[in-house]
């Protein structure tokens, strides 16, 4: 191969178009085309193989749907994906049958190196990682946290994408959290990984309103894509951002979320209640009991009721589309989608009909 111009070699250079090797595909070549050619800025250089001369060699990992965006923004961008780690397979559903990990999935279908570690602390997972050589890591939604050997071995460290304005919700479940809370807004965040968790130095940062309707796997799936592009803004200019310290007096956690997480207490305020049927999906799910079974609740909303002296969870509508149950405060919820254990979901009048709810009962009660 003839030897690049000097700014291609320090990462950078400004050609009218990209070049490409004469075995990439016409297809792709309109494809990489219209990605490069943005804004009517220049371009940098691709060499013979096809990735971008300003390239990184990466290790990527993460689990869930949520990682997959971030994934797939690394390879738009040209970077070289070495390797991909994310969780061994889980038996999940009917007969605990082996379910992959979504990034699993996606790397599959795109030729990527997989690894599946059971531990990550053995001497052999730690060489494992240290001989791809990567220029740098990056973690999405991984789910364990990284030895410090993990942190050194990439040459330029280990990046994450933290689904929250840290150092507000550092931990397993920021999503939901935010919106159990009450929080009007929230964000993504990038940073550099250290050992304690997620309080890494921040490097970009980008914030969006919180709908009052939002569901936590809604909001999770806007701060994925926003959060993919972050990513691809920061390694981008990583040369160039200035990493800044948390402020620990500030920094808030979110737990990880437990069955008991999801049990409703119906003496809390119905807003309360309902911000926590939107922010404990998909699981544990916000839920009660009725007739000693687990009821879990879909959908509410606060319903303006006239004063009322009835107990907590106690019924005070059930008739056509209208479930409506006493909280604390005087306060009052409509249910509107409902489950009984081991069935489907059903509207309100579904469930009215098959239950025969009547007026006075009470849920909570086992």
């Amino acid at each position: 191969m003839a030897a690049l111009p000097h700014s291609v070699r320090k990462g950078f250079a400004f050609p009218l178009r990209v070049r490409y090797s004469e075995a990439t595909p016409r297809s792709r070549r309109r494809s990489l085309d219209s990605f490069w050619m943005m804004n009517g800025k220049a371009e940098p250089y691709r060499t013979e193989g096809g990735r971008a001369a300003n390239s990184m060699r990466i290790v990527f990992m993460g689990t869930p749907e949520s990682a997959v965006p971030s994934l797939q923004r690394l390879l738009s961008d040209g970077h070289e994906v070495v390797a991909v780690w994310t969780q061994p397979d889980k038996p999940a559903g009917r007969g605990d049958q082996m379910h992959a990990p979504a990034i699993k999935t996606f790397a599959l279908e795109r030729g990527l190196k997989i690894e599946q570690p059971q531990k990550i602390r053995t001497k052999d997972a730690k060489e494992l990682f240290a001989s791809y050589q990567a220029d740098l890591a990056v973690v999405v939604a991984y789910g364990r946290i990284l030895p410090s050997e993990y942190l050194t071995a990439p040459r330029r460290g280990c990046i994450n994408v933290h689904f929250s304005l840290l150092p507000r919700y550092r931990g397993a479940a920021p999503v939901n959290w935010a919106i159990v809370n009450g929080d009007e807004k929230t964000g993504v965040t990038t940073m550099f990984v250290e050992e304690e968790l997620d309080s890494g130095p921040i490097l970009l940062q980008r914030e969006t309103r919180i709908d009052p309707a939002e569901t936590a796997p809604d909001l999770m799936r806007r701060l994925a894509e926003s959060g993919a592009e972050l990513l691809g803004e920061t390694v981008r200019r990583l040369d160039e951002l200035q990493p800044v310290s948390q402020d620990e007096s500030k920094a808030t956690f979110a737990p990880l979320l437990t069955k008991e997480t999801g049990m409703l207490d119906w003496a809390s305020p119905a807003r309360e209640i309902e911000r926590r049927v939107r922010g404990l999906q998909p699981w544990p799910n916000a839920y009660t009991h009725w007739n000693s079974q687990r009821l879990i609740v879909w959908k509410a909303f606060v319903q303006d009721h006239p004063t009322h002296s009835a107990a907590p969870g106690e019924v005070l509508a059930a008739h056509g589309d209208e479930l409506i149950v006493s909280c604390g405060d005087k306060t009052a919820l409509r249910l509107l989608e409902l489950q009984l254990q081991g069935k489907r979901r059903l509207p309100a009048r579904d469930f009215l009909n098959g239950t025969h709810l009547k007026i006075g009962d009470r849920f909570g009660q086992d």
